[in-house]
């Protein structure tokens, strides 16, 4: 079975979830069957695990369009090299418009992974403009007209079925993300701390994601202002989506230097060995989303041995078990799609409460870290998910050619 798979990331360039599991999948895909992968951006090595690996760049003629216009015209630049696809597989709303068109194209099933939902990400038209309604639409087409869809989590099948109400439920499948124990280990040393400024014997609330709504990264910072002094803050953070939200942030951090210190932010991407040292020392890693299908980052922190405070939303709950492996707090959300809390300073108050529980015997949340690494191995392993991913591809051959 020859599977061409579609992505705006793959490495060198992961910025986010999806990117990481595109890249695992096809770690575990390629032994298995022919995988050829058709990544947006920069010519990068051809091999990657026995998958074979072809970049496409933004066509020059939209280098000046509007960001989603640059990402359709890419789309269509990987349409003729689909040709011979047994299956093609697209991963977020980036690759969905190639891989509706080249299953038209070449009459081979569309199987999409979502990653995440257009629908529930209404804020990206501060960053996209007009081009959110381009996103969306082309999110739209290719559920409708895909032969399988790839849910990550329960919750996120949910939320495919509540967005697209018309989409047949038979053909959307669930196969959680995963995580590689074996990458993904507790680390001891500590230099990257000492780069950077880390305190290694202070009580820690680390941060890993990005500076956009759905991270919820607001809300930890005005928790922080309820947690005890002497407690550090971690912040591994990219660039924020949009200015406003940058201003907001780092109001917020300069309002907390103000008031009490122990705050560490860093600015950029840092590698794996890097950030496996910062979880592994943290005493608590915090995960404030108010929108999360699955949560491939508290998978990487339980892999290394840290309990897990997260938003009781999405998937995080399949991931993190309450009071066994870190603690879920508690959310009622808009139902405009925002996923905004209700009362964001009820949602505040109980995210401080549930860092302060685990903060507070840090003993006890070594023992939940310990125990998130063993759900992590038995629960997550990427072996299991590339066969139950195979088994989704063999019903997606069966639904088309039944047609």
């Amino acid at each position: 079975m020859r599977v061409d798979i579609v992505t705006k990331e793959f490495p060198p360039t992961i910025y986010g979830g999806a990117g990481v599991h595109v890249a695992e999948l096809t770690r575990v895909l390629a032994p298995r069957a022919e995988i050829r992968v058709r990544a947006f951006g920069d010519p990068r090595p051809a091999d990657f695990h026995g998958a074979s690996v072809a970049s496409y760049a933004t066509p020059e003629n939209l280098a000046e369009a509007n960001a989603a216009v640059q990402t359709l015209g890419t789309d269509l630049s990987i349409l003729g090299d689909l040709a011979g696809a047994d299956v093609v597989h697209s991963h977020t709303w980036y690759a969905n418009m190639a891989g509706h068109l080249g299953a038209l194209l070449h009459d081979v099933p569309h199987v999409v992974s979502a990653h995440s939902l257009e629908p529930l990400r209404p804020w990206k038209a501060e960053q996209l403009g007009g081009g959110y309604a381009l996103s969306s639409w082309a999110e739209s087409t290719a559920y409708h007209g895909a032969s399988a869809i790839i849910a990550v989590s329960a919750g996120m099948r949910d939320d495919i079925l509540r967005s697209y109400p018309d989409v047949d439920p038979g053909k959307v499948h669930v196969v959680h993300n995963g995580v590689d124990v074996e990458l993904w280990t507790p680390r001891e040393e500590t230099d990257a701390l000492e780069e950077f400024g880390i305190d290694p014997q202070a009580r820690t609330v680390a941060f890993v994601g990005r500076i956009t709504r759905q991270k919820g990264m607001p809300y930890l910072l005005r928790a922080a202002a309820l947690l005890p002094e002497d407690v550090q803050l971690v912040l591994c953070a990219g660039a924020a989506d949009t200015p406003a939200l940058a201003a907001e942030v780092n109001e917020l951090i300069e309002g907390l230097r103000r008031d009490r210190g122990n705050i560490v932010v860093i600015e950029k991407m840092l590698p794996r060995e890097q950030v496996m040292q910062i979880l592994t020392h943290a005493t608590v890693f915090a995960c404030p989303s108010i929108y999360e299908p699955l949560g491939i980052v508290n998978l990487e922190a339980m892999a290394c041995g840290t309990a897990v405070v997260a938003t009781a939303t999405g998937g995080i709950p399949e991931v993190v078990a309450d009071a066994e492996t870190g603690y879920l707090v508690p959310i009622e959300q808009t139902s405009d799609g925002t996923g905004t809390p209700l009362d964001q300073e009820v949602f505040v108050a109980d995210f401080a409460a549930a860092l302060n529980r685990a903060l507070a015997d840090p003993e006890h949340a070594r023992a939940m870290g310990a125990a998130g690494r063993v759900r992590a191995a038995d629960h997550f392993s990427w072996e299991a998910i590339a066969e139950r991913t195979l088994e989704v591809y063999r019903a997606a051959q069966a639904s088309h050619t039944a047609r």
